[in-house]
């Protein structure tokens, strides 16, 4: 059996990763962070001089019918399943969108049939789950009522969590290492040390043995396998812990100006860190593994 992308799921990423490029660099994610710090005194993270296309990119995502990939093309998606979502939500992760496109994609448009772009948010009610979602013409809509908190919802959208977190591990080792290559110590790129090649390789390689995990869940999702609770949560804490070292090898690399809101790395690095923890924290995730496999 031969497992790999589509030439449709690879075109779709394709478009998306060059569309993130150009709409969603770092400077538009670090604009959607607030203009103020926690008390609302001082400058925050994000001086919010590109707030248009903060707002802007959502529109663009819509126009491309990102929003819509699981729902049918009957009610005018784009009617693929959840290995593509995968690939584009990785490519989110990647570029750091700064809006909740999981929830978007994942929960809201599968359960109300609307690939329209809807800016939700989501949380557990007492026996549903509770969505509300800004319609494009800023119109307000409670969905709650019609979504019930059955596995494939929540599901999909830890799945898609996972995705992410391959994407955001993946752009913090680019940036780690693009700053190793450029920085010299001892009249030498810093990258060309042992110690900071084996950060790099570990970082790496634990991106490589969590990305085919999501891409597991994905395949389960999408062929209704038995296995998708097991192989879901799998992903999500073999994703959350990849980030997790990746962010961390990172840091290291950087030094002590890594921790610094001028660098690019401190956007991703928190935002893999909220990540990790929606939609189940890697703990939970582990002791749902654990009952599923009799340990």
């Amino acid at each position: 059996m031969r497992f790999a992308f589509t030439d449709d799921q690879i075109a779709l990423r394709e478009a998306v990763r060059d569309l993130l490029a150009a709409e969603c660099p770092p400077e538009v994610v670090r604009a959607a962070w607030p203009a103020t710090d926690g008390d609302g005194q001082g400058a925050g993270a994000g001086a919010r001089v590109d707030a248009a296309r903060v707002d802007g990119l959502w529109g663009h995502l819509a126009e491309m019918g990102v929003f819509g990939v699981l729902v049918p093309e009957a009610d005018g998606g784009l009617g693929f399943d959840e290995v593509a979502a995968a690939v584009v939500l990785a490519e989110s992760g990647y570029a750091a969108v700064p809006h909740p496109v999981v929830e978007a994609m994942c929960v809201v448009a599968p359960a109300t049939a609307n690939p329209a772009p809807l800016r939700a948010q989501v949380g557990w009610g007492a026996d549903r789950l509770d969505i509300v979602g800004e319609l494009v013409d800023g119109a307000v809509a409670d969905f709650g009522s019609a979504v019930d908190p059955d596995r494939i919802g929540t599901l999909r959208a830890t799945m898609g969590t996972a995705a992410q977190l391959i994407g955001l591990g993946r752009r913090m080792l680019d940036i780690a290492v693009a700053y190793v290559t450029e920085r010299e110590q001892f009249g030498v790129p810093i990258g060309s040390f042992q110690a900071v090649k084996h950060h790099l390789a570990d970082a790496r390689l634990a991106l490589e043995f969590a990305a085919p995990a999501v891409w597991r869940a994905a395949w389960s999702l999408a062929t209704g396998a038995d296995t998708a609770d097991r192989d879901v949560s799998m992903a999500k804490a073999m994703a959350a812990d990849a980030a997790h070292l990746v962010g961390r090898k990172a840091l290291q690399c950087h030094g002590g100006i890594g921790y610094t809101v001028e660098y690019d790395l401190h956007l991703f690095l928190k935002r893999a860190w909220l990540l990790e923890r929606l939609w189940g924290d890697t703990a939970h995730h582990r002791r749902v593994v654990a009952r599923a496999i009799g340990v």
